[in-house]
């Protein structure tokens, strides 16, 4: 050590003789005040102090402020075995330097979002033998450099898949003694489990699956409706999204599939009207062009058609019609000839052409 290093420390030990304060202090800077019944830090202690034991006493936590104030160069602080209950924001945020903090044993129950704010260079938690039951994300956010994390013997039954994904960056984490509910949603860190290769981690309810280890349950144990398999770079973030997407579906809201069942049936019934709307059409049209047919003029067998009587009088005329519209007169021609044979064939009666037969006859032999 450095002169001026023992000059420091030989001052230290000095000076605390002088004072004759309930705590003891070595000489590597480490001030052991255990066991004192203190209810506040000695504020006669040296402020360049490393280590601070202040275990098993009554100390009384502020709602507001920092608790150790006056010690700003601590690496080490041990707050075990006492009543601390509840952490409020920013009560360790002077101790930039801290790099160990113990608060086992102190009948915690809530740790506030920012209760370890400003300990960016913490490398040791230990948070065992507490009452926490859940752990919030933000409260490891802080915590960039946190290498030990001992959450044994705590009332943890779950963790949520961003807690442990956060997690994933401390290489060393203890969850052994908490009372694991292993059903379905504690698929996540069963995967987190095997991923890491961690300590043996028990389930404690169901009483059927009580004391087997988490990591050898399968799927159907857990109450899961089938079992998933993952690759190995598949994070535990993305496997609890497949397994809450397929296993756990939102309970008392039906799922997400009545929007399509609406579409289907909506485009169903528009299709059937379209259906039918173009099969009327085609029904009108149909009618309206057989309604556009006009019905032929009606000859009569008395008074004949106008055709004949046109022909009629050309062929009483004096040629006239034969020479103005030789056209005319050529078509009516033409019909009156088909009338004529149209007559003979269909108007002459058997009983009319005997006498005619006989008269010629008789001529002949004549």
């Amino acid at each position: 050590m450095a002169p001026a290093g023992l000059l420091a420390v030989c001052g230290l030990l000095c000076a605390w003789a002088v004072a004759e304060q309930p705590c003891s202090l070595d000489h590597q800077g480490w001030a052991d005040c255990s066991e004192k019944s203190l209810l506040h830090a000695p504020s006669s202690l040296p402020r360049n102090i490393t280590g601070l034991d202040l275990s098993f006493n009554s100390l009384v936590v502020p709602q507001r402020g920092t608790l150790l104030m006056h010690f700003p160069s601590l690496h080490s602080l041990n707050l075990s075995s006492n009543a601390l209950r509840t952490l409020h924001p920013a009560v360790f945020s002077n101790l930039r330097e801290l790099s160990l903090l113990d608060l086992s044993s102190c009948s915690i129950t809530y740790l506030h979002t920012d209760a370890f704010k400003g300990l960016k260079n913490l490398q040791t938690l230990l948070l065992r033998n507490n009452s926490l039951q859940e752990l919030e994300v933000p409260l490891f956010l802080p915590l960039r450099s946190l290498l030990h994390l001992d959450l044994q013997n705590n009332a943890l039954m779950s963790v949520d898949t961003l807690t442990l994904q956060l997690m994933e960056a401390i290489p060393w984490v203890k969850l052994y003694g908490n009372p694991w509910v292993c059903d379905c949603a504690i698929y996540p860190l069963q995967q987190w489990l095997k991923h890491r290769q961690a300590m043996r981690v028990t389930c404690v309810s169901p009483s059927e699956l009580q004391g087997q280890d988490i990591t050898t349950l399968d799927s159907w144990e857990m109450g899961c409706q089938k079992s998933q398999r993952f690759p190995r770079d598949v994070s535990p973030a993305q496997q609890t999204t497949a397994t809450n997407n397929t296993t756990a579906p939102p309970l008392g809201k039906g799922g997400r599939s009545w929007p399509y069942l609406v579409g289907f049936l909506v485009a169903a019934i528009s299709i059937s009207i379209l259906v039918a709307l173009v099969a009327k059409c085609k029904l009108c049209h149909k009618n309206f062009a057989s309604y556009r047919h006009r019905p032929l003029p009606e000859t009569s067998s008395i008074g004949g058609s106008p055709l004949e009587e046109g022909t009629g009088w050309d062929r009483g005329s004096s040629g006239w019609g034969d020479s103005e519209n030789p056209h005319i007169s050529s078509v009516t021609g033409l019909h009156a000839e088909d009338d004529d044979g149209f007559i003979e064939d269909n108007y002459i009666q058997p009983s009319e052409q005997l006498p005619e037969e006989e008269e010629r006859e008789s001529h002949i032999s004549i």
